[in-house]
């Protein structure tokens, strides 16, 4: 029997990822696995990227690795140029030197684990199409069909969501480990998942590991994070601050105020109205 430890989303949460390795070791895992987005939205990001990277782990790109790599490149759409609006991508690249920024650049976008005595199993970020795009649990069959049209693999991991996930649909069976350094479901614990595979298939069992949040945010403040980042820095730490997803300030910014530039004052506005599911995906929402 083949036992794997999947995560995904660090999303540079160090006290997260301690948590989560220190846990690791009461399991005799064969690998350990992460589905992309180790790095982007937190604030240790040289630590976290060191540490799977001396873990010897299997690691693919997520959306926040290319926003490392494509930053400032012909692959960046035009609207990353604006400060305003997307005062990450800058901000994340200063954060790591040119050594480690050429390691992010030769993890794959895709893997397919073949291990002899389990079926192969694929891991994706996002979709087997795009690690933007999201595998929502909330997804008809029609379109998960759609989606995964061409996968050859029956098993197969996504990230991306958050959202811890297991469903069968059709002839997949979808996996998902939800979210080591940023959970968006109301619950303050890094979550992750073991896999044990064998003829029969693959069995997941989830975990939740408790940490503490207090290193992030005084990191945030050493960093001067919100002071760099501006409106869109202090939703990420709001992010953290709630485990609920917050981008819906966006949304509600675009079908309100359409014309109006990112301030202080909308955003004072967005919360003092609205609750964070208002504007968010219905996904989310089934985890109040």
């Amino acid at each position: 029997m083949t036992k794997l430890a999947i995560l995904s989303d660090i999303h540079a949460n160090l006290p997260a990822l301690g948590a989560v390795i220190e846990d690791l070791e009461q399991f005799n895992v064969d690998r350990v696995i992460v589905a992309g987005d180790t790095i982007n939205f937190g604030p240790f990001t040289q630590q976290v990227v060191q540490r799977v990277v001396e873990g010897g782990w299997a690691v693919i790109r997520g959306n926040g690795e290319f926003f490392l790599l494509d930053y400032a490149t012909p692959h960046a759409p035009q609207e990353w140029s604006d400060p305003v609006e997307f005062p990450i991508p800058p901000w994340l690249n200063r954060q790591l030197d040119s050594h480690w920024k050429a390691i992010i650049a030769t993890w794959p976008d895709t893997l397919v684990l073949r291990f002899s005595d389990a079926p192969p199993i694929r891991v994706v970020h996002g979709t087997p199409q795009s690690a933007w795009d999201s595998l929502y649990p909330t997804l008809t069959d029609k379109t998960i069909a759609d989606l995964l049209a061409g996968i050859p693999e029956d098993f197969l991991i996504a990230g991306h969501t958050h959202l811890p996930l297991v469903r069968k649909s059709g002839r997949w069976h979808l996996l998902n480990p939800g979210s080591v350094g940023v959970p968006l479901d109301g619950q303050f614990t890094a979550s992750y998942m073991l896999l044990d595979g064998d003829e029969r298939g693959w069995r997941p069992t989830f975990r939740r590991v408790t940490f503490d949040y207090e290193p992030i945010f005084r990191e945030f403040e050493r960093l001067g994070f919100i002071e760099e980042c501006g409106v869109i820095g202090q939703l990420i730490v709001e992010v953290f601050r709630t485990a609920r997803p917050q981008f819906g300030f966006l949304r509600w910014r675009e079908l309100n105020y359409p014309n109006q530039p990112l301030s202080k004052d909308l955003l004072a506005e967005y919360f003092g109205k609205c609750q964070w599911w208002e504007y968010s995906n219905i996904a989310y929402r089934t985890t109040l």
